[in-house]
């Protein structure tokens, strides 16, 4: 039992003032018997001290620990949590600070968590293709990420700017949409063609399609005042996509009826010339060859649009550059413009050799001289795009392929349906050669883009990430 026997640091304390008081009278009785009378003022000076000195030996570790209490705390209010106190002197006192020293431990260790998770959303919101701002109550920017700085004004911060001030010089169709307080869809007319960089050939005429974007807002309270965000995401790849789904959708469907009426056909004109051919009548000859020839057409007519609508996702593999240019030129004949990439290209060879040869052939039939059609590959960012860095695509390395003719170009009205399907401006043409080559390069995740050139002709610019 008595080993188990401990005094609290109170009863400690309780029992040293005792002993001071204790001492300090005996003290003072010894020196009035000594000294007499005439020396009391002495006396009780002396004592005073005896108790004063027994006192503070007895609590020097207690204020020890105190004061090393009180550092830490005013550390822990200036947002230190870095220090640690020794574990000394009395059990209790050793607690206290073995408590301080796991306190001040675990709130390092949340700190740096939340200072890791503060890095990581904040690199996420950085990252992000969306446009996000947030505003105060007085409609002031107090935080943007990269996409709204880039969208807004070429990269430098807009933090400080009110609303109002950020759309200055801005296109009426944003600022419309951003005094507009409802949600919604809004279209932004493209300031210049994809994938030029002010060098060599521009347009007055592009086909650089106007871009969709989806605005929300949100509204919260933070810290007593009322904050609005808002938050851009451009949807004109996604619509595209869709769009085209739609098409397939309607081509699939449109495919699978003729196909059950022109098999009928065909087995029935057989049938026919089976059974007339006795009669070697020249007319229903001619009948039969007609029907023949048109069922046929009809079934490669419907093979191609099937072509585009089962169109297989890109086998991407290494792919040389001179060799790729020069089985191309095997079948149409154009001139290099500038070096090849030192590097392999990374894409579905098959696909991109159909999308090459379809501009290839067209550029051919546009009225160019041979010597006038040029390709050029290049590496580069497409940091040419209007909203750069908002479309996902800028900042990652790829692949500027050109293709230039000189012969008619386009009208406006035409480059802006060029890439929709089943529109054609040729007698033959099946509406489905541009709308291939954009659904292959949107598959590699690229882009596409036509535009006429200034002196003459038409050039079409594709991006390939690699």
């Amino acid at each position: 039992m008595m080993g188990n026997f401990a005094i609290t640091l109170r009863s400690k304390l309780i029992l040293g003032a005792v002993l001071a008081c204790f001492l300090g009278l005996v003290s003072a009785g010894l020196l009035f018997n000594w000294l007499g009378q005439d020396y009391l003022v002495l006396i009780l000076v002396l004592s005073l001290v005896l108790v004063w000195a027994v006192s503070h030996y007895m609590t020097r570790s207690l204020a020890d620990c105190l004061t090393a209490l009180e550092v830490g705390l005013l550390n822990f209010k200036d947002n230190d949590f870095s220090i640690s106190i020794p574990v000394k002197g009395d059990e209790q006192l050793r607690a206290l600070a073995r408590l301080f020293n796991e306190s001040a431990h675990t709130l390092r260790r949340e700190r740096q968590f939340i200072y890791q998770r503060e890095l990581l959303l904040d690199k996420v919101i950085q990252s992000s293709p969306n446009v996000m701002i947030l505003l105060d109550d007085e409609q002031r920017v107090i935080y943007a990420n990269d996409a709204a700085r880039h969208l807004f004004n070429q990269g430098v911060r807009i933090e400080g700017l009110t609303l109002n001030e950020l759309l200055e010089g801005s296109s009426p169709e944003l600022i419309t949409a951003l005094n507009n307080p409802k949600d919604g869809l809004f279209t932004l007319a493209a300031k210049e063609p994809f994938g030029t960089d002010g060098q060599g050939d521009t347009s007055n005429e592009s086909m650089n399609e106007d871009e969709t974007w989806h605005l929300s807002r949100g509204r919260f309270k933070l810290n007593g005042q009322f904050h609005h965000l808002l938050l851009l995401k451009q949807m004109t790849h996604e619509l595209n996509r869709q769009e085209v789904a739609v098409w397939k959708k309607v081509i699939r469907i449109i495919s699978h009826e003729l196909n059950n009426s022109v098999a009928p056909i065909a087995s029935m004109v057989n049938s026919g010339r089976m059974i007339t051919k006795d009669l070697n009548d020249p007319k229903l000859k001619m009948i039969f060859d007609t029907i023949d020839d048109r069922t046929q057409h009809l079934s490669q007519f419907i093979f191609n649009y099937a072509r585009f609508a089962k169109l297989p996702l890109p086998n991407k593999s290494m792919v040389n550059w001179l060799k790729m240019t020069d089985h191309l030129s095997h079948h149409y004949k154009f001139t290099l413009d500038g070096d090849l990439p030192e590097g392999d290209g990374y894409f579905d060879l098959i696909q991109m050799e159909q999308v090459l040869l379809n501009l290839l052939k067209n550029a051919h039939e546009s009225g160019s001289a041979v010597d006038k059609i040029t390709m050029s590959i290049t590496e580069a960012n497409p940091n040419s795009n209007p909203c750069h860095g908002v479309d996902g695509t800028s900042g990652n390395k790829g692949v500027f392929i050109s293709i230039c003719d000189a012969g008619s170009g386009m009208s406006a009205e035409v480059l802006k349906q060029a890439l929709l399907p089943f529109y054609s401006t040729k007698q033959s043409g099946t509406g489905l050669g541009l709308p291939l080559c954009r659904e292959i390069l949107e598959a590699h995740d690229g882009r596409i883009s036509l535009h006429n050139r200034e002196e003459a002709g038409l050039c079409v610019k594709l991006w390939l990430p690699q």
